[in-house]
């Protein structure tokens, strides 16, 4: 055999050698898709309540801010086919032109959007203004508390948007905390590795793709705990579903065609890996006054609902005989019933002022009693699904704040 032959052969084996840790990868996505449809099996129809729940997603952009290519037509699409029963939009300002009012607003194909604006204000912070407004290109010329008391006067929602970059946790009036943000968490990811990763998977298990590097928002939780501690006040968690629709890799030609590429975030992948659950009371229906007033009371939960439908999941304490919802405030006499129901069997991991204090095992509805105030939260997991998802959240609730 001629040395070049020599060598083609070798670079082939190495070549085909390194392929197999992908094939491994994509074979533990095969087992994950398997056990996700296993778990689902096991769910069950949960009782009627007064409240219904409404699934979203938060932190959206269009071709509007400059970042993002995404239309409205595609953003539609997305929402209806992922059955989304509300999407806010925050697009970034423009000097030209009101971003806010130019976005989807109202309701399309049966779906209710709500126009908003992410803004940097002068102190280097970012924000969530929901609605928007048409001053929101002036706010990097304001600081954060200005930009904050603007919108209240508004009577407007504002969200602390990328916690571990923000600075003015001391200001007064903001409404939450993004403690989740899906971009961002993309953000980490190898884009060699997730190269190779889309030709042995992107065909067959594309949304799961997004567990190799899904985490828990250690961080980001402990700003948004410290944040309530620090200033005795009520802050919701929101997740930032932070849409572009333009993380990827791709291979183009000299007129910028694309020839190979893989996109991890459409609209369509990206709305169903992690959601905001709205509860509202089923005599009361989804109006974006509802929807915002139930977001600021923090009636709302996270969900990865990649790894399952939570819809059904409920966390309650019992004061005297009157339930109160997450985002509410109880009054602790001698003790607190704290009840928690899901409609697949978790592990619930009950956090008191941020710390993890409890935890039930294997259960799709239990009780923690409490005998202290604080700020008490749940986190659910499925300890059934395997690698890449084992250890990593299912649900995030709001705190119920025990006084």
């Amino acid at each position: 055999m001629k040395r070049w032959s020599r060598r083609l052969l070798v670079l082939f084996l190495l070549a085909a050698f390194l392929q197999f840790p992908f094939v491994y990868r994509r074979h533990r996505l095969g087992r994950l898709d398997a056990a996700i449809s296993q778990l689902a099996s096991q769910r069950t129809t949960q009782r009627e309540n007064q409240l219904v729940d409404y699934k979203g997603v938060i932190h959206v952009h269009s071709f509007l801010g400059g970042h993002s290519t995404g239309t409205f037509a595609e953003l539609v699409a997305a929402a209806k086919s992922n059955g989304l029963d509300f999407v806010i939009m925050t697009e970034h300002p423009q000097p030209d032109f009101d971003t806010a009012a130019m976005t989807l607003n109202g309701e399309h194909a049966g779906v209710l959007f709500v126009n908003g604006n992410e803004v940097a204000t002068r102190d280097g912070d970012r924000l969530l203004l929901i609605p928007g407004t048409d001053s929101a290109d002036t706010a990097s010329t304001k600081s954060t508390q200005q930009v904050i008391d603007e919108q209240k006067a508004r009577s407007g929602l504002v969200i602390v948007a990328y916690p571990n970059e923000f600075h003015s946790w001391q200001a007064a009036g903001y409404d939450g905390v993004e403690v989740y943000n899906l971009f961002t968490n993309t953000q980490h990811l190898n884009r060699l590795v997730t190269f190779f990763d889309g030709l042995w998977s992107y065909r067959s298990y594309p949304d799961l793709m997004f567990a190799n590097f899904m985490a828990r928002p250690a961080d980001e939780e402990k700003r948004w705990d410290d944040a309530i501690a620090g200033g005795n006040q009520r802050l919701v968690a929101t997740e930032g579903n932070d849409a572009h629709s333009n993380v990827g890799i791709s291979l183009n030609d000299a007129t910028g065609r694309e020839l190979l590429g893989i996109k991890l975030d459409p609209y369509q992948r990206s709305f169903h890996v992690v959601r905001t659950h709205v509860l509202i009371d089923k005599s009361e229906p989804l109006t974006r006054e509802s929807l915002l007033a139930a977001i600021a009371r923090g009636h709302c939960y996270i969900s990865f609902d990649v790894l399952g439908d939570p819809n059904g999941f409920s966390f309650f304490a019992q004061e005297d005989s009157t339930p109160v919802m997450m985002g509410d405030e109880v009054t602790l006499k001698t003790a607190v019933h704290l009840q928690v129901s899901a409609p697949l069997p978790s592990r619930f991991v009950l956090f008191k002022n941020g710390n993890p204090v409890d935890q039930k095992a294997d259960q799709r509805t239990t009780e923690f009693d409490i005998h202290d105030k604080g700020t008490y939260r749940i986190e659910a997991y499925f300890d059934s699904l395997p690698l890449p998802a084992r250890g990593k959240p299912w649900i995030i609730s709001n705190p119920i704040y025990v006084k």
